[in-house]
C-alpha cells in the first residue's frame, strides 16, 4: 500500500482540477499525476509529469480533492516541501513546481539545481 505523506508535497486545487480534466478524457485513466525527477536539463535536474498508470507499493501519495499526486521515494528527496500547481496564462498552460529546495533554476522553469 502507498504511504500517505501529505505534508511532504502538495498538489494545488488548480493542478488537481487539471489532472481530473485530463483523466476524464482518457478512458480508464486514474485521476493521478506522477511527478518524477530526472538528471539533465540546463540546471542539473528536470521535472517529468505524466498520468500515473498505477501506484507502486513504495510510492509516496498525497491527495487533493480526490486527485492523487504520486512521487517515487528517490524523487521525493529532491521535491520534499514542494507545491505542484497548474498555471494557465497567455504564455501557455503547464504544471509548475514551486521547489523551496532549488538553489537555482533555468529561465523556462523546467530544470533546477540543488
Amino acid at each position: 500500500m502507498a504511504t500517505q505523506l501529505s505534508p511532504d508535497i502538495v498538489l494545488s486545487p488548480a493542478a488537481a482540477a487539471r489532472v481530473r480534466w485530463i483523466a476524464e478524457r482518457k478512458a480508464g485513466a486514474l485521476a493521478a499525476l506522477r511527478l518524477a525527477v530526472d538528471g539533465g536539463g540546463c540546471s542539473g535536474f528536470t521535472y517529468r509529469f505524466g498520468l500515473a498508470e498505477s501506484v507502486d507499493a513504495d510510492d509516496i501519495v498525497t491527495e487533493t480533492d480526490g486527485v492523487k499526486l504520486v512521487v517515487d521515494p528517490i524523487s521525493l528527496d529532491l521535491v520534499r516541501g514542494c507545491t505542484v500547481d497548474f498555471v494557465d496564462s497567455l504564455g501557455g498552460s503547464s504544471f509548475k513546481v514551486d521547489n523551496p529546495n532549488a538553489a537555482s533554476g533555468c529561465g523556462c522553469g523546467s530544470s533546477f539545481a540543488i
